[in-house]
């Protein structure tokens, strides 16, 4: 009877693959099969798109429909290809001279026939763009679409639009691409936070380099509320940064890009969630928390609270900035480039070193406590700081200490001193450290004597070179000296058994 071929986009992780959607009928018993390994959600694209085309009025006949998504070794997953399949049907059937080698068709297909949203169309856009082909997507992924620029993109709530664009009786609309100059929303200033000069201090240095941050203090002393504002020191995403962001968020089906814009995604999962939400997984890998705060802060409240699998999944990503998830055949990468900030109590009730009599732990629960967080995770935070109650006459001082401003603007300033030199301090490997790091005489007898008193592993003592290379660059040094080295060391307090004299 005839044979149709459609291109649609299929998604393994960030990669919208291309497929080759193949319909043909022929004569025999009336059956529909579709090949070329579909999951139960394309199996039953079969009714979708009989419903469809029979709700629109397109009479099948009783023939043999058998459509192929090629390549046939990788599995395909989801109703993104109906709309494509349908296309091909009508094609074959009727024999329309449609050109359909230069568009790429996406959608699911309701069965009264509107095309109804898809996750991935950010980077099925990119793809599209990189082929140089125009790409139909559901109306309602048009918001999604829009941010990827220079790529030809319409939009279709219906499939007889399709058909009509398609028979040249009327256009679908262009997506128009969306104005990439635009400011992010502007976040809670850290001007809202009333004394903490010294968390003040350490949240400029953490956006300044990009390091991680550990913060332990009593309940109510503010560490979420600084948690929360470390995103206005951090500047908006670049072009490459928000196309990447909206990949990760378009194949998780989260809109959380459209809403903020060019602002640093700022994820808080809560302490009861498990390793595989928070890595990404699932029978139908997703992406988890970690590649959500791609190229953003990522902050677990309670940490010790998190259960060890969880914590420990991070340790990798950590590292490599992506997580590897694997499947029987095949192998799924999500990238994830985050500021880990983490904030916990000092005990189990919160209370203990708050000048108070309040705390009843024992010593045996609160080192149950704080070893619920492994020492290969704790050497992973660079910073690591005390965040105290704040007595009142902190409290009713008008004007911050330092101002949210100033703090920004040298941010600003350090972060391109380090891009000019290649990368944040946080990413350097441990020969680039070396490479950048200078010790005088006096640093080297002060880092020799920390780790001999403190037991400090060689990567707490490259970790602290890394803060000391990120004060230098914020007081605009060449090299970090004797001041910048005692500063690392009392901005990483926690991993070590010190309560000693200072050195």
């Amino acid at each position: 009877m005839g044979l149709a071929r459609l291109i649609s986009r299929g998604q393994s992780g960030l990669d919208a693959y291309e497929v080759s959607v193949e319909v043909h009928l022929a004569g025999g018993l009336p059956t529909f099969t579709i090949t070329g390994l579909p999951t139960a959600a394309v199996r039953e694209s079969r009714d979708r798109v009989r419903a469809a085309l029979q709700n629109c009025r397109y009479e099948i006949p009783p023939s043999r429909i058998t459509a192929h998504l090629g390549p046939a070794d990788i599995p395909k997953d989801g109703g993104r290809f109906d709309l494509a399949i349908a296309l091909g049907i009508v094609q074959a059937m009727q024999g329309r001279r449609w050109d359909l080698r230069q568009t790429e068709f996406l959608g699911e297909l309701a069965l009264g026939g509107e095309i109804r949203p898809v996750n991935g169309v950010v980077p099925a856009a990119l793809a599209a763009r990189a082929a140089r082909r125009r790409l139909v997507v559901p109306r309602a992924n048009a918001d999604e679409a829009s941010l990827v620029p220079g790529a030809a993109i319409v939009a279709a709530s219906h499939f007889e639009e399709v058909v009509a664009d398609l028979d040249g009786k009327e256009a679908l609309p262009k997506v128009a691409p969306r104005d990439r100059s635009e400011a992010p929303r502007s976040d809670s200033s850290l001007d809202e936070v009333r004394g903490h000069a010294g968390a003040k201090r350490a949240l400029a240095v953490a956006a300044a380099g990009g390091h991680n941050l550990l913060m332990q203090g009593p309940p109510g002393s503010g560490k979420s509320m600084l948690a929360s504002r470390l995103r206005s020191l951090l500047p908006a995403l670049t072009d490459d940064e928000m196309l990447r962001v909206a990949s990760v968020a378009s194949v998780a089906g989260d809109d959380s890009v459209l809403r903020h814009g060019r602002r640093r995604p700022f994820r808080s999962p809560h302490h009861t969630t498990r390793a595989a939400a928070l890595v990404g997984g699932g029978p139908r890998p997703r992406p988890g928390e970690i590649s959500l705060a791609h190229h953003g802060i990522l902050f677990l409240d309670e940490l010790p609270e998190f259960s060890r699998s969880a914590l420990e999944a991070l340790r990798e990503p950590l590292e490599t900035g992506q997580i590897a998830i694997s499947r029987l055949g095949h192998r799924i990468e999500f990238p994830a480039h985050f500021q880990l900030v983490a904030a916990m109590n000092p005990c189990p009730c919160g209370f203990l070193g708050d000048g108070s009599d309040r705390c009843r732990c024992g010593e045996l629960r609160v080192r149950q406590y704080r070893g619920r967080i492994s020492g290969p995770l704790l050497d992973r935070f660079d910073l690591q700081i005390e965040v105290p109650q704040i007595p009142f006459t902190e409290l009713a001082c008008e004007k911050p200490v330092p101002p949210a401003n100033e703090l920004a603007a040298s941010v600003a300033q350090a972060r391109a001193r380090q891009l000019a030199r290649g990368a944040l301090n946080a990413r350097l490997g441990e020969r680039e450290v070396w490479q950048q790091v200078t010790l005088d005489a006096a640093s080297r007898r002060l880092l020799a004597k920390a780790q001999e008193r403190w037991q400090l592993s060689a990567r707490s003592i490259v970790r602290m070179l890394k803060v000391a290379r990120t004060l230098a660059d914020l007081a605009a040094r060449p090299h970090p000296g004797v001041d910048e080295i005692s500063e690392a060391l009392q901005l990483r307090r926690l991993d070590r058994p010190a309560r000693s004299l200072p050195l």
